[in-house]
């Protein structure tokens, strides 16, 4: 757990020591009227949490403000739990532990960071002691299959691959096959970057998904949409429409580490009411956490 913790703190310097790290700041001595709710505002929207965002959390915190008729440091700490509160949209997946494989399609927009997130879930899920099973379904960029069988050989993951250029869903469904074949615990599915605009190229992970059902009709599925945290606002514009082609069920974000503009985070769990599943915490292959809104928050809070 302080591993993770530690990681979060380390992924959000640049947002701590950015626009949003000073949010906190505001309530240090300082009389909370008109003055400082207009800059919270401007702190917030140069943070990229978006205008609709800011606009709620900033009416959830001036009612409880006024309501429980609190200053200083107690309006800090009511910030505090209503971001926490946007961040923590409920998840779509069952809680019922499904029958093996689970099926992971990870999707996204070109170097989002898809192929390596795919290495890194593999290394977490064999940490937990999971059988886990690589499908490089992206036949588009030969360099994506060469690269998944390198990830293949670190983590000691098999990494099922055709031809480049051959047929995305016939790769899936191999294997679909092989990992429920084999009673494997987990199937990461690495699918080819597409923009967002292209829609024979959204209808492809349509088939992608129909595929997996008739390799596994009893296999769980989950879609994890891989964004890229520096995309900012772009990136919601990007969920949204892989969300019209395709049920997302999480969002893995990558990149975290690169941006100062950390807002982004409130602005995707507020708007696309998905839950964060994941963060990406720099480029090694341990470098993901599982994504906590109270740690998220601290980490912000905390001095760097």
């Amino acid at each position: 757990m302080f591993n993770f913790l530690k990681k979060t703190k380390e992924a959000l310097k640049k947002s701590r020591e950015g626009f949003l790290g000073k949010v906190f700041g505001l309530f240090e001595q300082r009389k909370v009227d008109e003055d400082l709710w207009k800059e919270l505002e401007e702190l917030l929207l140069l943070s990229d949490v978006g205008v609709k965002t800011t606009k709620e959390l900033l009416t959830s915190v001036q009612q409880r403000v006024k309501k429980e008729a609190v200053d200083g440091a107690e309006v800090k700490s009511i910030l505090k739990q209503e971001m926490v509160r946007l961040l923590a949209p409920q998840s779509g997946i069952q809680n019922s532990e499904p029958k093996p494989p689970r099926v992971v399609l990870m999707v996204g927009v070109n170097g989002s960071g898809k192929t390596t997130s795919v290495a890194k879930l593999a290394s977490s899920y064999k940490s937990q002691g999971k059988s886990v099973l690589i499908a490089a379904a992206d036949t588009f960029r030969a360099a994506a299959i060469e690269q998944l069988e390198e990830w293949g050989r670190r983590t000691g993951v098999d990494v099922i691959h055709h031809q480049a250029g051959g047929d995305p869903g016939a790769v899936v469904f191999d294997a679909t096959t092989a990992a429920a074949s084999r009673n494997l615990d987990v199937l990461l599915v690495d699918t080819a970057g597409r923009l967002h605009t292209k829609y024979n190229l959204m209808e492809e992970l349509k088939k992608v998904k129909r595929v997996i059902v008739k390799a596994a009709p009893q296999a769980s599925q989950e879609v994890l949409l891989v964004l890229d945290a520096t995309t900012g606002q772009n990136g919601l514009a990007q969920a949204r429409t892989f969300m019209e082609a395709v049920q997302v069920d999480g969002i893995l974000l990558t990149k975290l580490d690169g941006t100062a503009r950390g807002g982004i985070v409130l602005a995707i769990s507020q708007e696309l009411k998905i839950p964060i599943k994941y963060i990406g915490t720099g480029e090694g292959l341990e470098d993901l956490a599982p994504f906590d809104p109270e740690a998220f928050v601290e980490a912000l809070c905390e001095a760097g």
